[in-house]
């Protein structure tokens, strides 16, 4: 566990924007001392990797928190993205060092202005917001959402891993039996109920997601035991076909 200083201090993210992050429940700290002190494991700083990288696509704190809470929310692709556009970043900055670099050599020859044109990294970006915010998914969770309170996100955030707890239970059973289907069904219908239309195309890709590792395969596991991300996903696959 780290404190909010330490955090601070390691990813040069400002104490008062971590304690801002708590409040409008984009970061919450994964516990409180005693005396209320903030504190952060892990999967919080890969979380705070995630909001840094959104940042870096340009996307509000709103739409941020929208996306990594929501269901779908694909590590990968947003990873693949982040790499992408600070590759083109740093081929900007290298035209504009190269550029400075021949100033000072030999001087201004002609008044050239193309190396300061950022276009081609705004067009990237806005290319990766409309994929990220303008699927009719995405748009169907934000309207649901809009007029839900932060305690009432929590709720529902609470509510969908106890699904995965109950999954935890049924692991000794056959992924293809009767009560552990219907448990899939629980889920593709709450899905469906607070966040978008969950069809058995968006199921199958949620479960591939559950097992990929990282935050969401280690969420699951911890509320349903080992395995039950694994479990999960086999049984959502049963499901689909």
């Amino acid at each position: 566990m780290m404190t909010v200083k330490e955090v601070s201090r390691r990813t040069g993210v400002s104490i008062r924007t971590l304690q801002y992050y708590d409040t409008i429940g984009l970061l919450t700290p994964s516990k409180y001392t005693e005396s209320g002190y903030r504190l952060y494991d892990d999967t919080a700083l890969e979380r705070l990797q995630q909001i840094l990288l959104f940042k870096e696509l340009e996307f509000s704190l709103k739409e941020i928190k929208e996306i990594i809470d929501a269901p779908n929310f694909d590590r990968a692709k947003a990873l693949d993205q982040q790499i992408e556009l600070l590759t083109l970043k740093k081929e900007h900055l290298e035209n504009l060092i190269d550029f400075a670099r021949g100033i000072k050599t030999i001087g201004v020859k002609k008044m050239d202005f193309t190396v300061f044109d950022t276009k081609k990294i705004d067009e990237y970006s806005k290319r990766a917001k409309e994929q990220w915010g303008e699927t009719s998914e995405y748009q169907e969770y934000e309207e649901k959402s809009k007029n839900m309170t932060d305690a009432q996100q929590k709720d529902v955030i609470n509510s969908f891993m106890l699904i995965f707890a109950e999954f935890g239970k049924l692991k000794d059973q056959d992924a293809a039996s009767n009560v552990v289907q219907l448990q899939v069904k629980k889920l593709q219908d709450f899905i469906s109920e607070h966040y978008y239309k969950c069809s058995k195309e968006i199921l199958s890709g949620l479960g591939k997601m559950y097992v990929s590792g990282g935050e969401f395969t280690e969420n699951i596991d911890s509320y349903g035991g080992e395995g039950t991300a694994e479990f999960t996903a086999k049984a959502i696959d049963i499901y689909c076909q």
